[in-house]
């Protein structure tokens, strides 16, 4: 009968050890449109079609920004501490799921002993001194017969895949305020070449006011007309200097290196950018690494509680011990000296002024906490997608419109140039024409800067090229 006992008691174990408290976990439900409402010139992404996994920026054909893109992965300090946290995370994993396996020890004293002569109930034959010596071996195991370990390493593993999603929502926000910088630069390059271009030609127009107001058949009007759209046109270049170099500086922070180290040569070629494979809103779910920490640590939330309903029942270890004790060292290690303990110990609460339940109750809250916070995620998923379709296709309607306004009113400009050299028009007409072709052409270089960045936008609120399906990325 005795012999029977054992296997009886493991399969007990064995079953009870399955036993886990926390709910079964269902995500957050969200309602998720079958379409995105912003209409556009974009074309519907097929399954081969997506972004790129960590290369979107290669649409824009720019050796240059790609890169400074792969320079954030390899030395940007903001990424190096999201990397830091992710590997925190899969070490504190590793640290609760040891707690699924026994753990052994060894350990042993050899001391010389002498018993006080007047210690109570002594025996009259017992020596002055005595040796002990004892060597031994300890396993330690939690039966874990309610889930708690099981639920702690759940919650980890939870946990961990949020960091690792964190990290590359960092990541994705990096590379997209690097590609913002770079743009809104390339675009000061573009203004800075049309301010100076334009100041040249004022310049030469001065000239023109100063040669007929010298000859007389010019009003002094003229010149001062003339120069004060030239000091006009240089105090607009020394303010897109001072952004261009805010935004030079904001890209070498980006890369990791000083700001005082860094410089970007002028271009002022226009960048042209690839349109963007739209897919189905249900699949933003799985693109946005935002989306995917957040439904995570609700996962990590619904183990908690498992954990917290596993405080109210008693906690069952085995720690079985085996080895030798002798008064001297001599045949220390033989079968006389063996001696060995086994069984399980248990320990439950009976009075804990209500600690317990208030922990069960905070482990509910934060369950409701993370799953609002998912849901207030998605939310704002979608609204940021809505926001960049419905800006980029009002953003190329006006540029349309926009150009087609540089265009008349650089005919505008030479006409009423033409017609001052003639002497049919006074300088009046040609400072008008000289602002609204100034400020049209200023206006479309902005609109150009602006449907990039809101490329970028969209990109990031798509969620780049993550994917669920990835979500163990390498260290930058």
């Amino acid at each position: 009968m005795r012999k029977a006992r054992l296997p009886a008691t493991v399969l007990v174990v064995a079953l009870l050890s399955s036993c886990s408290l926390a709910p079964v976990y269902q995500v957050p439900v969200v309602d998720v449109p079958t379409h995105y409402k912003g209409q556009a010139p974009w074309q519907p992404a097929d399954p081969a079609d997506r972004l790129s996994r960590g290369e979107w920026w290669d649409r824009a054909h720019d050796a240059e920004l790609s890169n400074l893109e792969r320079q954030v992965d390899e030395a940007n300090p903001d990424l190096a501490a999201a990397v830091a946290r992710y590997d925190e995370a899969n070490a504190y994993l590793s640290q609760t799921r040891s707690g699924l396996f026994p753990s052994l020890g060894v350990g042993g004293s050899v001391t010389n002993n002498r018993q006080s002569d007047n210690r109570p109930l002594r025996g009259a034959g017992q020596p002055d001194e005595y040796g002990a010596d004892t060597l031994f071996l300890e396993l330690d195991y939690d039966l874990d017969l309610w889930g708690r370990i099981h639920n702690e390493v759940a919650a980890s593993k939870d946990l961990a895949q949020a960091s690792a999603a964190d990290m590359e929502s960092v990541r994705l926000s990096l590379h997209a305020k690097l590609a913002d910088a770079y743009f809104s630069l390339r675009g000061d390059d573009e203004q800075l070449k049309l301010l100076r271009d334009s100041g040249d030609a004022y310049g030469h127009a001065l000239r023109i006011a100063t040669t007929r107001y010298k000859g007389g058949i010019a009003p002094a009007e003229d010149m001062t007309r003339a120069s004060t759209n030239l000091y006009t046109v240089r105090a607009q270049i020394s303010d897109v200097e001072a952004q261009r170099a805010l935004n030079e500086h904001a890209i070498a922070s980006l890369i990791g290196v000083p700001a005082s180290a860094f410089t970007l040569t002028a271009n002022a070629a226009p960048i042209n950018f690839d349109s963007i494979p739209i897919d189905v809103p249900s699949t933003l779910l799985e693109r946005r690494p935002d989306i995917a920490a957040a439904e995570r640590r609700v996962a990590a939330s619904n183990a908690s509680i498992g954990i917290a309903r596993a405080a109210f029942f008693p906690d069952v270890t085995l720690s079985p011990v085996i080895g030798f004790q002798n008064t001297g060292i001599s045949n220390w290690l033989t079968a006389p000296n063996l001696f060995w303990a086994v069984g399980p110990s248990l320990t439950a609460t009976l009075f804990d002024a209500g600690l317990h339940q208030a922990e069960l109750t905070a482990a509910r809250a934060k369950l409701s906490e993370s799953a609002a916070t998912y849901r207030s995620v998605v939310l704002h998923a979608f609204q940021e997608v809505e926001d960049n379709l419905s800006l980029l296709s009002k953003i190329r309607d006006e540029a349309r419109s926009e150009d087609l306004a540089v265009q008349n009113a650089q005919r505008t400009l030479q006409l009423a140039l033409n017609q001052y050299q003639d002497g049919a028009v006074s300088y009046l007409d040609v400072f008008d024409a000289q602002t609204a072709a100034l400020d049209t052409a200023r206006s479309a270089i902005e609109l150009r800067t602006r449907y990039l960045l809101a490329n970028v936008g969209l990109i990031r609120a798509l969620g780049g090229g993550w994917s669920a399906a990835g979500s163990a990325p390498a260290h930058g």
